[in-house]
């Protein structure tokens, strides 16, 4: 037996509550403004140089392509699941009334590297600016207090702990729990902050593009010539430890990497019951927000590895690369390096303050549901909020921020959110078999290719991040799968009332 949600109960309930009272607001406009700003962030200023330098060379702009196709084509059947169950939650729930418990605690527990690895992620990444901020200063901090136990510098100095990275995660975790939440007015200040420095980033870096940066455009991977050549079989090169650094194979990589910078445009779906027009609109908004930021992303990168060559992000700039680029190749704009680091660290600081909002969020419903433990659903007599769950993932998301170098915790954060991509892709061609007469205002077009060429193109960017990050997922399942046969089968509130 199939133990999930009634859709017709879900939505009566969260009618009686008031959750689809909401007024249709949003327009268009409105949505392709979210969607920009929801996906513009942490990846693009951290991951571009990784992406770049260990992979595809100047063609990481093809990688942004491939990474951008795989987001519309999940995008489309994301917009069917939205329009069709419009309420208030993320996959968790609608995987949990469409496709049944099981697969609802895959998708949650998979999610938990969307939220909460990911805000461990940026939160590295904003350690990074911040000294880079403070340089300007004359101020530094130690490596040692800033860096991973598993990182050593070019000096030879080994690092102990990432302090501000844990310290920022403390911060706004416990401004959560006071119930702190960005208005409006401040999110529009941050789209507009952040969309402004990526184009002056572009357009004041673009005159300063060294030709010999960009070749070659693709770096040769020796594997793919001895291929072409039938001197190794297809097998053997994908097999390898050099498929991915450099070539073609280098771009998906790349690909895969990169997708961490696209992560955010999935929010947008949640938006589906305040749009005026969701069955136009939800697509629209999804397809044009991506073309925007791919266009932009794309520049960026041609921007940063033509001003510098990307052997150099080897050894410098890291995650502060771009501040590096500025710093180090266009002089007399030391100011803008200035204001990029400022405008990135705000940037980061409220992305890492919704990635924590959400996961205490999706914990709070898989509690309800009896999938994890009470405490997550508890709420603080005063403000309201799940503050123990908030309190848990301070400790969680710091000791990853803390003690784990940012490329792993970002290339888990991308292979677990392309896997929850895929099985979105999968869930909307099984309802369509499942429950095909049930109300859709919004149809993915192209039935069953798009989410069919989704699914593949998501698990060929899976691929892509190299067997490590595959073994992570893995075990990163099986400690759910084990979560789940011990504590959530036998407390879940839908097995117990059927």
């Amino acid at each position: 037996m199939k133990f999930k949600k009634s859709l017709d109960l879900l939505l009566l309930e969260a009618s009686e509550s008031g959750e689809l009272t909401l007024k249709r607001t949003l327009g268009l406009g409105n949505l392709i403004a979210l969607g920009v700003g929801g996906i513009i962030g942490a990846g693009l200023f951290v991951r571009t140089a990784v992406a770049a330098s260990d992979h595809a060379g100047p063609a990481v702009t093809l990688g942004f392509i491939l990474a951008a196709i795989g987001c519309a084509l999940a995008g489309l059947c994301y917009a069917e699941f939205a329009s069709m169950i419009p309420i208030a939650g993320s996959a968790y729930t609608y995987t949990y009334a469409t496709m049944g418990e099981v697969m609802a605690w895959v998708v949650g527990w998979d999610l938990v590297l969307e939220y909460g690895v990911a805000a461990a992620a940026v939160s590295i990444a904003w350690s990074e600016y911040l000294n880079q901020l403070l340089a300007t200063f004359d101020i530094a901090i130690p490596y040692m207090f800033c860096h991973s136990p598993f990182q050593t510098s070019l000096d030879g100095v080994q690092g102990i702990i990432n302090l501000p990275a844990f310290l920022v995660i403390a911060v706004l975790s416990l401004l959560l729990i006071r119930g702190t939440k960005e208005s409006v007015a401040l999110n529009i200040i941050m789209v507009i902050l952040k969309v402004a420095v990526v184009v002056a980033f572009i357009t004041i870096g673009w005159s300063y593009i060294n030709p010999i940066n960009h070749t070659p455009y693709i770096p040769q991977n020796m594997g793919e010539v001895k291929l072409m050549n039938g001197e190794i079989g297809f097998w053997e090169h994908i097999t390898s430890g050099e498929f991915g650094k450099f070539g073609w194979g280098g771009i998906v990589s790349a690909a895969g990497i990169v997708f961490f910078a696209f992560i955010g445009f999935d929010a947008l779906s949640t938006t589906a019951q305040e749009c005026k027009n969701p069955k136009k609109d939800m697509p629209i908004s999804i397809l044009v927000s991506l073309a925007i930021c791919m266009i932009l992303y794309m520049l960026f990168g041609h921007v940063l590895t033509g001003v510098a060559n990307y052997k150099e992000f080897e050894t410098v700039g890291k995650e502060a690369s771009v501040s590096y680029a500025i710093n180090t190749y266009m002089h007399g704009y030391h100011w803008l390096s200035i204001l990029v680091t400022v405008a990135i660290l705000a940037g980061f600081t409220s992305g890492i303050l919704v990635m924590l909002l959400g996961q205490s969020r999706l914990f709070f419903s898989m509690s309800k549901d009896g999938l994890v433990p009470k405490v997550f659903s508890e709420l603080h007599p005063k403000f309201k909020t799940p503050y123990k769950s908030n309190l848990i993932f301070l400790a969680l998301a710091g000791l990853f921020a803390a003690f784990v170098p940012g490329d792993v915790v970002g290339d888990m954060t991308s292979i677990g959110t392309l896997f929850a991509f895929a099985l979105v892709c999968l869930g909307v061609l099984i309802l369509r078999k499942t429950d095909p007469d049930r109300h859709r205002p919004f149809k993915t077009p192209l039935m069953p290719l798009v989410p069919i060429l989704g699914i593949a193109v998501c698990v060929v960017m899976m691929y892509g991040l190299g067997r490590h990050n595959w073994e992570r997922l893995l075990i990163w399942m099986a400690v759910g799968l084990v979560i789940y046969l011990t504590y959530s089968i036998r407390n879940s509130i839908v097995r117990k009332s059927q």
